[in-house]
Formats: C-alpha cells, structure tokens, sequence
C-alpha cells in the first residue's frame, strides 16, 4: 500500500503532497486540469511510464521481497526517482536500474490502461489457470515444475539435434576443410622452439664468413707468443697470466672452429625454407603455440563430424524419451487447466453478472508445444472477438476478468491503477463498476480517474484536480467538497438542486 506520495517539478504541478489511509482512491477534477499528468507521474516512479518530473517519491508499506535484487528490504520501503539528464531510481537509498524497477513493480502493481488486451495474452491466461489449479490439487505445482524442466532439456536437446542436422548436410565439405587445415600444420611438423632456434641459426650463418675472417686474422697472435714469454722472462715479470690468457683463446677459437663446421653442413636453402613455413604459421594464428592450440582443436572438431551419427542416433533416442514425458506431463496439466477454466469462467460470469454484461465463453484448445504447456486459450463475449466489442465492454470484462483473478492470485495485496475504466459507459454500468472495485478494494489499494459521480461517490478517498492560472493542484475533500464535486460531474456548469440532492444520496448509499 501506498501510504505517501510526493511529486515536485512535473508540467502543470509545481508541489504536491498526497496521503492515503484508505484502499479506494479516486481523481476527478475536469477535462486538462491535470489527472492524467498526475497519473503519469505515479506510474513513471515505478519504472511503467516516462515523466519529466524533477522528483517523486513514495512510501510503500508492503512486503516486496528486495532481496533478491541486492537491496535491503525496509518498512516502509522508500521509491524515488530523480531527473536531471536521465531518470535515476532509488529504493531505500539505493540505486536500482529501470529493468529492476520494472520487475519488482510488476510483482505488487497492476495498471489497466485503455484499450487494452495484456490480460487475455495465452500465457496470462494460463498462468492464472495454473494459480486456480494450485488451489484445488496440492500435487499440481509439482507437476507444473516437472514440466517446465523437462521442456527445458527437451528444448536444449532439440537444439542439439537441429546443430547435428545441419551439419549433417554439410559435413563433408566441413570434414574435408577441418582435414585440410590440420594437414597444412602437421606436415610443418612445428615444435615451441624451432621458430627462435632457426632464426638465430640464420643470424649465425649471415657472420659465418666474417668470423672466419677474423679469426684467421686474430689468430696471428699466436706465431709471436714465444717472443711475447722471452720479453716477460727478460723483464723478469712473471708470464702464467699471458699462458693462461693464450690458452683461453686457443679454446675459444677452438670452440668457434667447431660451430663454424656445424653451420658449414646446414643446407641455407632447407634453413630459409623452414623458416618461411613457420612464418606463415605465425601469420595466421599468431604464434607457433597457437597454432599448436588450433591443430588440436581441428583435430577434436574431426573426430566430432567423424562420430555424428552416433551422437545423432543417441540425442534422437533422448528426443523420443522427453518427449513422450513432455506429452504426459501437458496432457496432466491441460485435464487440471480445464477444471481451472470452469472455475475462472463461473468467477467471471458472477462479477459480468454484476457489471450487467451478458455470458463470457473460455475455451481452450490444443497448441503447438512452448513453455506453457500445449494449450491455449480463446475468449469471446457474447460470441464476438474481444477485439470487435466496444471500449466499455472492455473495460467492464477486464475488471471482471481483474476480480475473478483476485480471489486466487495476489491476495495479499496489491496496488490496481485504473484509467478512466468507467469511460464510455452508462450511470448504471458505472455504479456496478464500482460495485466491484469495493469488493476489490478488499485485496488491492485502487488509484482511478473518473468522470462518473457513481464511482467517484464509492471510493473511500477522492481528491479533486484543479488548475488555475496553468498551475495543477490537489486537494482531499470532505463531504461537503464531494458533494460540490459530485454536483458539478451530474449537471457540468450549472449546479442545479437536483445534482445537489443525487450527490447526497449517492454518498449516503455508499
């Protein structure tokens, strides 16, 4: 239940502070003074419509399971919205997206626009057979779950199957190109290293000559060291540090000598060849490990391709099995749904009853398989498509269809935001549409905009919009003020006695 609202900054309405301490609350006020704009704003704070306010704020005293969107539950549970360049959402003080305050309103708000067909949606109707199934066999939300679960791997398994097909017809071409792409690797044969080991080959080989050269010429040293040892004896200088040095050269060059003979037996072309092919594979994948990771990967998806008949012939018989318990568990569910439906369609007709609308008729037939079963459901009033009956009838059969729902779903509580739902109807078919927002008044806190004096006498509050100087205002009346109000709706500009009178016995039968 909404306990406060305050809205600042929106069109025509600069402050407004509203409190509510009773269920059944109406708007009225005349044409442009601003109760829809006012409406607006009460859905935009639930994420449901799009305002330009400045602020809004709400005070929420119900249970909305917060937690389960990361948000610390509270009570009362504070709504905001702010708007600068963009809508920022708060509840408790934290911020929350658009998408989650969508889903959490979705859970404690219903709002009936005009002209409208949400309710009658199959997967609306079924759900609300699925809730009136529940009442009646305990098992049924057993089954119900049993069935969503096995759609779900019938629906993964069919997925797979359609993947195999489809590479059936084309799996030659794809085996011969996954064949190809591993031989191009295998037979360069590479390993991690060679790449690095061939390149500094290649280095070595390009100073091959110049090396030789040097030592050659370096090495010339050697045919003086006699002289060299004589001069240090002469100098009595002691000459193991010259031996030693000698004898480190003569291994190094020694050493040299050795490599240069192992280059000298490296064929350059093969070298330059190889090296050009690990190229190319670097090219391509990257690096050599990584086209070690491709090979491997080409040679799972040929052994795949290599064994889809086998994984084809395995997923057909996993097909024939869930769905011969997919057909058991929807046949279970259409024989509970079609119980359900008598029960809804009794409901309905009490409330069309009341809202002096002839017989509804649901029927329900099979469907192709989804995630709500194999049923659908098809409605008709007075045996005409809902979409060639008028607005007022309508309305009159979604707030029978609203008031049928209530006694099994959302019986906790909820919030029902009306517009103008006793538009285009008689006095008479407005006071039995707010016959039936009092009983409904029992479970959900109802907001609506009215011009009819009949259901604006029943409500428990009513605020009357006014607007002056293009300024939008709200006040709470009392009696008196409603029966001004009233007055005014009855007999529009001049208010005469006998709108005066009718007012008064309008509020006192209420």
């Amino acid at each position: 239940m909404i306990e406060r609202f305050y809205l600042k900054n929106h069109l025509s309405f600069r402050e407004v502070t509203l409190e509510f301490d009773q269920n059944f609350v109406v708007f009225t006020g005349e044409s442009g003074a601003g109760k829809s704009i006012l409406m607006e704003a009460f859905l935009s704070l639930f994420g449901l419509k799009e305002c330009d306010a400045k602020y809004i704020e709400a005070t929420v005293e119900q249970k909305l399971d917060l937690d389960s969107y990361g948000i610390e539950e509270d009570s009362p549970n504070i709504f905001r919205l702010t708007k600068e360049k963009a809508a920022r959402y708060f509840i408790n003080n934290q911020q929350v997206s658009k998408k989650n305050i969508k889903a959490i309103s979705k859970g404690f708000i219903n709002y009936l626009s005009l002209r409208e067909f949400t309710e009658f949606e199959n997967e609306n109707l079924l759900a609300l057979l699925d809730a009136i199934a529940e009442t009646f066999d305990k098992n049924y939300p057993k089954t119900l779950k049993s069935f969503h679960e096995t759609y779900q791997r019938y629906k993964k398994s069919t997925a797979a199957l359609q993947t195999i097909l489809e590479e059936e017809q084309k799996v030659q071409e794809l085996k011969e190109f996954t064949a190809f792409e591993i031989d191009k690797i295998e037979k360069i044969a590479p390993t991690v290293d060679e790449y690095e080991t061939l390149m500094q080959q290649k280095k070595e080989l390009s100073r091959k000559e110049k090396i030789e050269q040097s030592i050659e010429a370096a090495s010339q040293i050697f045919h003086h060291t006699p002289k060299v040892s004589e001069a240090l004896q002469l100098l009595e200088t002691d000459s193991t540090f010259f031996d030693d040095a000698v004898t480190q050269l003569e291994a190094i060059f020694e050493e040299a000598h050795g490599r240069l003979e192992e280059l000298a037996d490296i064929d350059i072309e093969y070298l330059l060849d190889r090296i050009e092919q690990l190229s190319s594979l670097k090219r391509k994948h990257g690096s050599i490990e990584e086209a070690l990771v491709y090979l491997e990967k080409k040679r799972e998806e040929l052994q795949h391709y290599e064994n889809l008949s086998f994984e084809k012939e395995q997923l057909e018989k996993e097909q024939a099995k869930l769905q011969q318990e997919i057909d058991t568990l929807a046949e279970k569910l259409t024989q509970k749904r079609a119980k359900a439906l008598q029960i809804l369609q009794e409901r309905v007709e009490y409330y069309l009853g009341l809202l002096y609308l002839e017989k509804v008729t649901f029927t329900m037939h099979p469907a192709t398989l989804s995630e709500s079963g194999k049923d659908t459901v098809h409605v008709q009033l007075k045996t005409a498509d809902l979409k060639k009956i008028s607005a007022g009838e309508l309305n009159r059969l979604r707030l029978a269809l609203l008031a049928a729902s209530s006694e099994f779903v959302q019986a906790k509580g909820g919030i029902l935001i009306l517009d103008e739902i006793d538009a285009n109807v008689s006095g008479k078919e407005s006071m039995s549409i707010a016959t039936v927002l009092k009983q409904l008044s029992r479970n959900y806190q109802i907001f609506a905009i009215s011009h009819q004096p009949q259901l604006s006498s029943s409500a428990d509050i009513h605020f009357l919009v006014h607007k002056e100087k293009e300024e939008s205002s709200v006040t709470r009346l009392d009696h008196e003020g409603r029966v001004k109000e009233l007055s005014r709706m009855i007999s529009a500009e001049e208010i005469t006695d006998e709108a005066v009178n009718f007012a008064k016995s309008l509020l006192e039968k209420a």
